[in-house]
């Protein structure tokens, strides 16, 4: 932790080490509450709107009203960014369900906790970027959507904590999670895509379904729409851990992780075992849109 960094906690900038809450609150208390990750690029919010949009849609979900309209917290995330200088970093935005009792009852949490922290954040090595990394298939299946849909970003973040510890016992970076029918849904904390090659020679560039279990990524949208001005096709289908075997190419995407190649899943090479000419071809579009896109802040 910093301690220079502003904290923006309740309607107010604190110092990161005087920004506390409550052992009461609930977010803490039972993971209730709901969260975004934003990038931050060349001074830039990257997908701002969109992003303050999902985290308002999973508080919805979870029958959490706001304290700020979708203006005003936009401008506090703003303000954070400002204040803590920050030219190319991540912002973590989150609304906990608030000060309650220890029962569960969020009637009893009569106002949510706002938090935005602004700092910098390195998911992978710079070097995986170059080489690509190798994953594994973790045992821990991904939630069911209709248990708790992955949909919701919420703070309770254990089932991808869980396949997270299996990455480290493996000595891999990060995982491929199934869902109850042995589908393919996403990494532990990415989405993926796979460079498909059919028997006539087709390319397409494939990535699981929404329905699938997964979190429906500003990064994933952003890099289907790349790829698409790229004249690559772009499909979303289920997939088999056959399919990604058996992959020319294959990449993980996501706020803080960008786009990062996978080159290896289960001791399997993908492809080549190299970071492919697709992805490095969005690799280097999502660069660029990300370094032009909106305007600086300060």
């Amino acid at each position: 932790m910093k301690s220079d960094l502003q904290i923006f906690l309740d309607g107010e900038l604190v110092p990161a080490g005087e920004a506390k809450i409550s052992v009461y609150d609930h977010g803490f208390l039972y993971g209730d509450g709901v969260f975004e990750g934003l990038r931050v690029y060349n001074r830039r919010i990257f997908r701002h709107e969109e992003h303050i949009e999902r985290l308002y849609r999973s508080a919805k979900a979870i029958w959490l009203e706001p304290p700020y309209s979708r203006e005003e917290f936009k401008r506090h995330t703003e303000q954070t960014v400002i204040a803590n200088r920050i030219e190319n970093g991540y912002i973590r935005a989150i609304f906990s369900r608030g000060v309650g009792d220890l029962g569960l009852d969020p009637r009893k949490c009569p106002k949510p906790t706002t938090i935005i922290i602004a700092d910098t954040i390195q998911v992978h090595p710079p070097e995986v970027y170059e080489r690509g990394i190798e994953c594994i298939t973790a045992a821990t299946r991904r939630n069911r959507a209709d248990v708790l849909n992955p949909a919701i970003k919420s703070l309770n973040y254990l089932n991808n904590v869980l396949a997270k510890i299996e990455t480290i016992k493996a000595g891999v970076s990060s995982c491929i999670m199934l869902n109850d029918q042995g589908l393919v849904t996403e990494g532990n904390v990415e989405n993926l895509f796979i460079v498909h090659e059919g028997y006539n020679g087709d390319i397409e560039l494939q990535t699981p379904p929404v329905s699938a279990g997964i979190l429906e990524g500003i990064t994933r949208f952003s890099v289907m729409e790349l790829a698409e001005k790229l004249g690559f096709r772009v499909v979303e289908k289920n997939l088999a851990l056959y399919d990604l075997y058996n992959a020319k190419e294959a990449f993980l995407t996501g706020s803080g992780a960008e786009i990062v190649p996978m080159t290896t899943l289960d001791m399997r090479k993908i492809g080549d075992g190299q970071p492919g000419e697709m992805t490095k071809a969005l690799i280097a579009a999502y660069k660029e849109l990300t370094a032009s896109e909106g305007e600086p802040l300060f």
